[in-house]
């Protein structure tokens, strides 16, 4: 086991927590998070730079990489002031269960696709730019920071674990927010951000009069992407 000193001089362990306390900021700025909560994290070896408990509400999310946890696969804080977020168990199981696919993982409350964990609904991907991640699916309702709750969201994870290793996988905790694993913590952020945009687009087509779901619509989309040719 590595000391706080080596750990603090570990150039990788450096970078992982600027990355963290970076995305995070982004998260905020871009409102795909809010101060109720979400949390981050990204494995660096067999260690994990987590954001800490109170991000939003206490800090706005404006963390410095000195803020940013790092804890070993137990959740026990080696480096760094503070508590772990009480949602870092389902952090700590998607990497030790999916590590080899990727690295970074995000909890978040986007403002759109909160409107489908409202709706207890699976999310379609209507754009090219979402199709990658197949439907975003909802699990069955457990409460906020209990075990239930991350084997819930790791028993989604298992089928998509190329996905993961392509680009990254979500999965929508009703009432409560997204729950993303990425193959690093820009791919995490880049897709949360797309999810986000393509719950905006599905809300926003009813002014259209699209279909349900955009039923209609997506089927044309898969029509023209299956056949076209030069």
């Amino acid at each position: 086991m590595k000391t706080p000193e080596e750990i603090l001089s570990d150039p990788a362990i450096c970078k992982g927590r600027e990355r963290v306390a970076y995305i995070g900021r982004m998260l905020f700025a871009r409102q795909l998070t809010d101060a109720a909560g979400g949390n981050l994290s990204e494995r660096v070896g067999d260690l994990i730079c987590i954001s800490p408990r109170y991000s939003g509400s206490q800090r706005q999310w404006q963390l410095n990489p000195e803020d940013v946890l790092v804890v070993n696969f137990a959740g026990e804080v080696l480096v760094g002031n503070g508590s772990i977020s009480r949602e870092s168990q389902v952090h700590l199981r998607l990497h030790q269960e999916f590590g080899e696919y990727g690295t970074g993982v995000i909890h978040a409350h986007p403002r759109n696709l909160l409107v489908f964990a409202a709706a207890e609904q699976p999310m379609p991907p209507v754009l090219e730019a979402t199709r990658k991640f197949g439907v975003t699916p909802v699990v069955r309702y457990a409460p906020a920071h209990s075990k239930v709750l991350a084997a819930n969201i790791a028993e989604s994870m298992k089928g998509r674990e190329q996905r993961i290793r392509g680009h990254a996988a979500g999965t929508i905790a009703p009432w409560h927010g997204l729950f993303l694993m990425g193959k690093d913590l820009f791919a995490a952020f880049d897709a949360v951000e797309r999810l986000d945009n393509n719950a905006y687009i599905i809300l926003q087509s009813r002014a259209l009069g699209a279909s349900p779901m955009m039923e209609t619509e997506r089927a044309r989309m898969e029509d023209a992407i299956n056949n076209f040719t030069e």
